[in-house]
C-alpha cells in the first residue's frame, strides 16, 4: 500500500507568500521556508509585518484568488491520483489553501489554521502537530503505508527522508547542495515517473 505526500507551494502551486509580496509591495513577505528553516519564526515575523502596514486576512484572500496552479499541476495531481492514493501536506492554512484546492480538483491536503479576530486581523495560527510533514508521513507508516513524497523547501526534508522514496523538485540550488543524496527534478513528467518507479 503506497500513498504520495507532497508539498503544496512551490510543488503545485506558486508561493502565496511571494504573490502577496508582489501584490502588496512589501518584499520582506517574499521571505519563505526555502529561506527560514524555523517556520513558528517565520509566521510570527510574517503576522508581525502584517499587523504593522495594517493588512489582513481578506487582503490575502483577494491575492489568492488570483493564483493559478503552476502550469501542469492539476494534470500531473490527475495522473497520479488515478494510480496511487495522494495526500497534499502543507504548512499552509485552510483559509488559504480552499480556493486553490478548488483550482486542483479538490485533492485532500492536511493543513493548518490561522487564528483570525472578528476585524480579519490574523493574531496568530494553530499547527496541527509539531514537525506536520514528519508526524503525518510516520503516522501513515504506522497504519500500514508505505510513503513517497517530495517537496521544495528546508520543512519537507524530514517526511522526503523518512519516505521509502522521496524527491525534491524544483528546490533551490542550496537544498540541492545540502542534500545530494536526494534525486532533485525540474518537470512534472520526471517527478511522475521516479514515483511510478517507485510504486
Amino acid at each position: 500500500m503506497n500513498i504520495v505526500c507532497l508539498d503544496l507551494e512551490g510543488v503545485l502551486v506558486p508561493e502565496i507568500w511571494i504573490a502577496f509580496a508582489e501584490a502588496s509591495g512589501i518584499p520582506e513577505l517574499k521571505r519563505t521556508t526555502r529561506d527560514e528553516p524555523d517556520y513558528d519564526k517565520l509566521m510570527n515575523w510574517r503576522i508581525n509585518i502584517l499587523k504593522e502596514h495594517g493588512l489582513g486576512l481578506k487582503e490575502i484572500q483577494d491575492t489568492i484568488a488570483k493564483i493559478d496552479p503552476l502550469p501542469g499541476a492539476k494534470e500531473f495531481l490527475d495522473e497520479l491520483r488515478s494510480i496511487t492514493q495522494v495526500i497534499i501536506i502543507s504548512d499552509t492554512f485552510t483559509q488559504f489553501a480552499t480556493p486553490l484546492m478548488k483550482k486542483l480538483g479538490w485533492p485532500t491536503i492536511f493543513c493548518n489554521t490561522l487564528e483570525v479576530s472578528e476585524n480579519g486581523e490574523i493574531t496568530g495560527f494553530k499547527m496541527r502537530c509539531p514537525q506536520s510533514k514528519l508526524t503525518t508521513v510516520k503516522a501513515l507508516q504506522s497504519i500500514g503505508y508505505e510513503t513517497i513524497a517530495s517537496g521544495d523547501s528546508h520543512n519537507d526534508l524530514a517526511m522526503i527522508k523518512a519516505s521509502k522514496a522521496g524527491f525534491l523538485f524544483r528546490s533551490t540550488e542550496q537544498i540541492k547542495k545540502d542534500n545530494p543524496n536526494l534525486p532533485a527534478f525540474e518537470s512534472y513528467d520526471e517527478l511522475l515517473k521516479a514515483i511510478k518507479e517507485s510504486l
